[in-house]
């Protein structure tokens, strides 16, 4: 039985969703289900939220298959083994890391070129393009994992793609400016490619027992990040910009023809959540989620609150994707503000 994968994936950078996948499998941790957490952006931005600079250092000197995604693909990429999926790092008792490498980039031809060896129904090229979900898959056995979070890097490339193609679903983080406007655009006509793309691969496996993955990348909704209000950018934009993103969604992302809802009540927005700007820095210092600081880690005043509106946001939010894909445990419908994250 394989484990239900979650891509965080916008083209555009900047919208939050390496925070909102290091928050989310903290939270779904606490709500006492399993996880691996999966940085697949060569920034590795994800893995140093996670990690202080020794243990950062002590994963650079790991042995060959022990160390980052990187470690772990490489003996396949370079023709001398196969993906190895002894890279799994425990945060807590539910919680794991497959951690990222800026290395990772380096990848980019050989995952380019055989995606097209899938066509003359190469093994390699089989073997190579489903790296990424047959360690996930090998890593969530290996930690009794009910679920993968994956942060991926903001671009187009084949690294995404071999990325996307092991997803069963997509959440897709945005933020409320043109550009992301226009990266729903983008990123649409992207996954609608890809998952024709992969439909037509699968047929020519060289092995019709092969395991792979279905490629669904079922977009499951989106999740606005709430800027602190600029004063260089007038209310009224931002209010425009946000009328605009249910509509984009449904007709870039879903291919669906429809009048375009208020955000509140689109049953495509998982949530609006604030960007814990004040808090971000004592998280980072501390290594642990906004929702877990104490007085002792400087959340005090304000800021405690603050902490504890956070808890609550992310509660809702994680407990609304779930529902939304691998749990089905309820219809999602009208998004009920009572229940939203704070706006």
């Amino acid at each position: 039985m394989t484990v239900p994968l979650v891509a965080f994936f916008n083209p555009k950078g900047g919208v939050g969703k390496t925070s909102l996948v290091y928050h989310l499998a903290w939270m779904y941790a606490e709500l006492g289900r399993s996880v691996v957490a999966v940085d697949l952006d060569p920034q590795a931005n994800l893995t140093s939220l996670f990690l202080d600079d020794e243990r950062l250092e002590e994963l650079r000197r790991s042995a060959p298959g022990r160390g980052t995604i990187y470690d772990a693909i490489s003996p396949l990429m370079e023709g001398v083994g196969d993906v190895q999926t002894s890279v799994g790092l425990t945060m807590s008792r539910r919680l794991h890391l497959i951690a990222g490498s800026l290395e990772l980039s380096s990848y980019e031809e050989v995952f380019s070129t055989e995606w097209l060896h899938c066509l003359q129904g190469s093994e390699r090229g089989y073997r190579v393009t489903t790296a990424f979900w047959r360690c996930i898959q090998g890593v969530s056995e290996a930690t009794s994992a009910e679920i993968a979070l994956v942060d991926l890097g903001p671009h187009l490339g084949a690294v995404n793609r071999a990325a996307l193609i092991a997803s069963d679903y997509i959440v897709v983080p945005v933020a409320p400016d043109p550009l992301s406007l226009q990266s729903l655009r983008t990123l649409g006509a992207a996954l609608r490619q890809w998952r024709d793309d992969w439909n037509v691969r699968i047929t020519k496996r060289p092995d019709l027992a092969m395991p792979l993955p279905i490629g669904t990348m079922n977009p499951v909704g989106y999740v606005v990040l709430q800027h602190v209000i600029r004063l260089d950018r007038p209310v009224g934009a931002l209010h425009r910009n946000m009328q605009q993103i249910p509509s984009v969604y449904a007709e870039s992302v879903l291919g669906l023809d429809m009048a375009a809802p208020d955000p509140v009540t689109d049953p495509s927005c998982l949530g609006v959540v604030k960007w814990y700007c004040s808090l971000m820095p004592l998280s980072q210092e501390a290594r642990k989620p906004v929702f877990q600081l104490k007085a002792s880690d400087g959340a005090i005043g304000s800021q405690a609150k603050a902490a504890r509106d956070a808890r609550r946001d992310f509660e809702t939010l994680a407990r609304r994707i779930a529902s939304a894909s691998w749990d089905r445990a309820e219809p999602v419908s009208g998004l009920d503000p009572a229940r939203s994250p704070s706006r």
